[in-house]
């Protein structure tokens, strides 16, 4: 195991800003191309002044604030904000709806949210069914009205900075991952999590004080968070966040901020290439993008040379908080699999029966781990879950791969009842459920199909009840207003059985295996 120091982020953050006050730390570009950027001095004075504010309203140690905010540099502030009080961040999507986000904060029991104006209604529209809520912050905004906003609370506060006694495995995060129940999952991150990640991500890429590490990725998610600005701090470096993803302004962005390191998925990568090239592209100071999921060697190789870089696959998750697999940066790589275990990584692939597979047969992935240090701590308030994943020091990632003679590891499929679209991990039971929640609708299930764009689409079988009718888009629109936009099935089939065993089992692979066919015809 990769040995971390005993630090937590605000140890970490003081340390680098003792070395290098002055030097740039984040850069954050929005949607209008507007840049704000701040040194680690300036980094560090925003962050303690927020945390004196939010200690002021009665922000204390172990108390949960939802983050319900686009890429910023107010999402990083709040972040680091909350970590020197001890406090806990909760970030979350902001595709997300009323209904989503009712059970997020609730299940995290969050004391308050920091949002931004046009998520406001979401949040008034729920507030009555969150008793422990008592504060709705707004980010990016100077107005002064019935909400507080996180400029004015830095602006105006003058008293003294509390500290707080925080130790390395404390948590410092819950970030929610979809499972294969109905609900999102916790995962409790800790700052001994997010310094090990650092450590590992910065020596695997060989990050230095020279690099800036590009976030477009939305930072709620683990990837942004994990891959970029944690190496970036370890390593003294700097980041830099745009508000959004944009395919098209993607090359310029890279040119403009100075980005020597990126991080994408494959769908965004595809996005990418399917826009008009400007051979000047090329010009920048791109040396690395590490991504996840599958790409075609085609467009492996349009990629690097469109902006003469070279890409590297890797496999993480939520769970396993550093990627324990990546392509290596010396030597020979292999882009069709995710690579190999990284320094301190240990990975077994086993069979059903719990037995490690020979290699060249896939068996599910392994990974030896210490929860709160090199894994996560575990699921909140779900020890059954926690206790699946969690066993005699292994995580169970759930997801199935196989080992070449050669030591690279090729992902398989996922054991779990899992849809990837465009990046995100959408549960096919919780999109299941919410079509069952229809008044016309008797049975659904829901498969991922190819999708050349976004990797899978969702779609959904339904078996209406007796005498009852419903079109497909009724149903699609009612999925709109329960689900973010990417959970919604792009296509309805109504169908009077499902393919089941003889115990009434509905066999999902039978109906995955029609639709393949059809697709192939």
């Amino acid at each position: 195991m990769i040995l971390t120091a005993q630090q937590t982020l605000i140890d970490l953050l003081n340390a680098q800003c003792k070395k290098r006050s002055e030097q740039p730390f984040l850069v954050f570009e929005d949607n209008q191309e507007k840049v704000t950027e701040y040194s680690y001095g300036e980094f560090l004075e925003r962050v303690e002044k927020f945390s004196g504010a939010l200690y002021e309203r009665g922000i204390r140690k172990g108390d949960k604030v939802t983050l319900h905010l686009p890429n910023s540099a107010e999402f990083v502030v709040c972040w680091f904000a909350l970590a020197k009080l001890g406090a806990i961040m909760v970030p979350t999507n902001i595709l997300s709806t009323a209904a989503e986000m009712d059970y997020l904060i609730g299940h995290s029991e969050s004391v308050m949210i920091i949002t931004e104006p046009e998520y406001i209604e979401k949040f008034t529209a729920i507030q009555e069914n969150l008793p422990k809520l008592r504060q709705i912050v707004l980010a990016r905004t100077d107005e002064s009205g019935e909400f507080e906003s996180v400029n004015k609370m830095i602006g105006e506060f003058s008293g003294e900075v509390p500290e707080s006694d925080i130790q390395p495995e404390d948590v410092a995060a819950i970030l929610y991952t979809s499972g294969t129940t109905s609900k999102p999952k916790g995962c409790l991150i800790t700052h001994a999590n997010y310094i090990y990640t650092g450590h590992a991500v910065a020596e695997h890429i060989g990050f230095t004080e020279q690099d800036r590490a590009l976030v477009v990725l939305p930072m709620f998610h683990g990837n942004g968070q994990y891959y970029m600005i944690m190496p970036s701090l370890v390593a003294g470096g700097s980041v830099a966040i745009t508000e959004r993803f944009s395919a098209s302004r993607y090359g310029r962005q890279i040119q403009r901020l100075g980005a020597t390191l990126g991080s994408l998925f494959a769908a965004p990568i595809r996005m990418i290439l399917a826009q008009p090239y400007d051979e000047d592209e090329r010009s920048n100071k791109l040396r690395a993008v590490i991504f996840a999921q599958s790409v075609t060697s085609e467009e492996l190789k349009a990629f690097e040379q469109r902006y003469n870089t070279a890409l590297y696959q890797i496999y993480g998750m939520t769970e396993t908080v550093a990627p324990p697999l990546m392509n290596p940066l010396q030597g020979a790589k292999d882009n069709t699999s995710v690579g190999k275990p990284i320094a301190g990584s240990r990975i077994k692939l086993i069979d059903e029966e719990g037995n490690e597979v020979p290699d060249g047969n896939p068996g599910e992935i392994l990974l030896e781990g210490i929860p709160g240090q090199t894994i996560m701590k575990a699921y909140f308030n779900n020890p059954e879950a926690t206790n699946q994943t969690l066993q005699n020091g292994w995580l169970h990632t759930g997801d199935k791969a196989r080992k070449s003679e050669n030591g690279f590891y090729y992902f398989v499929d996922r054991q779990k009842d899992m849809i990837k679209r465009a990046g995100e991990n959408v549960a096919a039971s919780e999109v299941e459920n919410v079509i069952m929640e229809y008044p016309a609708v008797y049975e659904a299930i829901v498969i991922g199909i190819p999708d050349a764009m976004h990797d899978e689409a969702l779609k959904a079988f339904v078996i209406l009840k007796q005498g009852q009718t419903a079109t497909e888009q009724e149903v699609i629109d009612y999925c709109k207003g329960q689900l973010a936009k990417f959970k919604v099935p792009s296509a309805i089939e109504f169908v009077e059985d499902f393919p089941r065993t003889s115990v009434g089992k509905i066999q999902k692979h039978k109906l995955k295996e029609i639709e393949l066919k059809k697709l192939a015809e």
